[in-house]
């Protein structure tokens, strides 16, 4: 299942990310006391956590919270709405930008490890396209976070997009994949390990020959032992690695001109004009 951020109304979407939107107030006449965008967001979150993104609609959050659907939208105007304030609120809590260091490595490392965490921890997440960012402020701060880790490595303008392109979605993929993962032991009632005892045993007599036709593949499983919440860390730490051994590659060598540092107040990506201060 795949929904798209950035799908209700622009101006209220937005009026909403950035506090601009004012609550209702409350009376005899209008909502109970107690609601608030706040609460409905918190409530948004507690059902995609606990019963997953398809589980989500209006009516459910309304009953987590002891209301009707309906006594929602005067705060929140849909659920495209809510879905963009649940994601940035998830965010939220990421670490901001760290303080200056030329250890870019171990910045950027605990950037991915912390978004890496966060994904796990509200799985629904993954299942919200990047198609579109939602361009809230948890959001754009986790960003700005990444461009400031990577500072001191220099990169170019150009190779600054692709090594924050690549992190993101390294560090997505791989949560992904080890959501899924743990979601599919949990439906199926089968753990990764029966399941692939069961296979493997069968493809021995399938294939007795499989080590010579595939002997780089036997090769890469030999070592894949282990319980499977060290595997998945060892997955993630090795292959971060692996890309940032890519970004320190496509740095500038030592004595080399420095990137210069954008004017303050220029926007990436403005096209023309961009330079106008």
């Amino acid at each position: 299942m795949v929904v798209y951020a950035g799908q209700g109304d622009a101006h209220r979407s937005l009026a909403l990310l950035w506090g601009a939107a004012p609550e209702p107030r409350t009376g005899r006449s209008g909502p109970k006391p107690g609601l608030s965008v706040d609460a409905i967001v918190s409530a948004g979150i507690a059902v995609a956590d606990d019963e997953g993104m398809a589980a989500l609609s209006m009516r459910a959050v309304g009953e987590r919270l002891g209301r009707t659907a309906m006594a929602l939208y005067t705060y929140v105007p849909g659920k495209a709405e809510l879905l963009d304030l649940m994601h940035d609120r998830a965010l939220a809590g990421l670490p901001t930008a760290p303080p200056p260091s030329d250890d870019w490595r171990a910045a950027v490392t605990a950037w991915a490890g912390a978004l890496y965490d966060r994904y796990l921890r509200h799985p629904w997440m993954l299942q919200v396209s990047q198609a579109r960012p939602v361009l809230g402020p948890a959001e754009l701060a986790a960003m700005e976070a990444l461009l400031v880790a990577l500072g001191p490595a220099g990169l170019a303008p150009g190779p600054l997009r692709g090594a924050v392109s690549a992190l993101w979605q390294f560090v997505r993929g791989t949560a992904a994949a080890t959501a899924e993962s743990r979601a599919a032991a949990a439906e199926t009632g089968v753990t990764d390990e029966d399941w692939w005892t069961a296979r493997s045993a069968r493809l021995a007599e399938l294939a007795p020959d499989f080590p010579s036709r595939f002997p780089l593949l036997t090769a890469l499983q030999s070592g894949a032992d282990g319980p499977p919440q060290d595997r998945e860390q060892e997955t993630f730490r090795t292959g971060l690695a692996v890309l940032l051994d890519g970004v320190a590659a496509a740095a500038p060598a030592a004595g080399d001109a420095p990137v210069p540092a954008t004017r303050p107040g220029r926007a990436a990506g403005t096209g023309e004009g961009a330079d106008t201060p």
